[in-house]
């Protein structure tokens, strides 16, 4: 039996409400596909992503910055608790075989830079434009709707994981 694709969607825990609309929609396309959504477990886009999958009866992991499973969102299936405030970025992005940026702040910068850094696929919503000298291209594959960001999402992460598990020799 195949594991289940996991998407991490991060964004602002400040998010406005078009970015909110946004990350519910993309909470609820993920859980329709059958696949996992990986989030921080928090407010603002993580929690209406969570919102979204858990309404579409998906299961959702968020993984905290603190030391309490009670901080969670109330959408949240599977609460893990790391006590590593920020650093647990790197954790939401190994947990996830593509990643979803809806909006963002700083934070959200961070899990882009360690996602592109560490392979991971990353799909935008309205999020943060990447340039610097040498780089020919913005790295971050753009959507224009929340049905749209995660069917990117999806392909490329079915496509990560193929490409791993013929390099690894596994099916």
């Amino acid at each position: 039996m195949s594991r289940r694709l996991h998407i991490g969607v991060v964004g602002e825990q400040d998010a406005r409400p078009e970015t909110r609309r946004w990350a519910e929609a993309v909470g609820r396309e993920v859980a329709r596909r059958g696949g996992v959504l990986v989030c921080g477990g928090l407010g603002g886009v993580m929690e209406a992503a969570c919102r979204g999958a858990a309404e579409a009866g998906g299961l959702v992991v968020g993984i905290l910055p603190g030391t309490r499973a009670d901080d969670a969102n109330p959408y949240v299936t599977i609460p893990v608790v790391t006590g590593l405030g920020e650093a647990r970025n790197v954790i939401v992005v190994r947990s996830s075989d593509a990643l979803v940026a809806v909006g963002g702040g700083y934070g959200t910068l961070s899990e882009i830079a360690y996602a592109l850094k560490l392979g991971v696929p990353v799909v935008g919503l309205g999020t943060w434009e990447l340039s610097r000298p040498g780089l020919e291209a913005d790295p971050i594959v753009r959507a224009q709707d929340p049905a749209g960001a995660v069917a990117l999402a999806w392909e490329m992460a079915q496509r990560a994981r193929s490409t791993e598990q013929t390099r690894t020799g596994r099916e």
